[in-house]
């Protein structure tokens, strides 16, 4: 099996209690993020996939989740990391249209509707609960 590493920004407004999320060419809905390069460090994989997908420039600080998967039918052993990161510049702009639909600030129970990834869901993340999940 092939590990990939993906890291995630888990972009959170207090204020209305939103979460940043974007539509991939496939249609399903994640937190901004994609693989990691090799010999890149995971933080530096969530600024550039950050800005590569919404033009924002993050500042990444502590790790919320370590998703494990493995899809035997592709052959890959996937590990995804989400971190929660903040805006520090810039204004949401789909950066490659070729790969990205859409880009939106969410409410908590649409993210879970969308990305049923979390064990504990998006309030789970916010709690730091379950740091580590096997996705079956």
């Amino acid at each position: 099996m092939n590990r990939v590493d993906v890291a995630y920004a888990f972009l959170y407004r207090e204020v209305d209690q939103k979460i940043l999320v974007v539509q991939n060419e496939s249609g399903k809905w994640s937190l901004p993020g994609g693989a990691v390069e090799e010999g890149e460090p995971l933080k530096q994989a969530v600024v550039r996939e950050a800005k590569e997908e919404t033009g924002l420039t993050v500042e990444v600080e502590d790790l919320l989740s370590v998703n494990e998967a493995f899809f035997t039918e592709s052959g890959h052993h996937l590990l995804f990391f989400t971190f929660q990161a903040r805006i520090i510049d810039g204004e949401i702009e789909i950066q490659r249209p070729d790969e990205i639909l859409q880009i939106e600030w969410v409410d908590i129970q649409t993210a879970n509707e969308r990305m049923p990834y979390h064990k504990d869901g998006i309030q789970g993340l916010l709690d730091r609960k379950n740091m580590y999940t096997l996705q079956k």
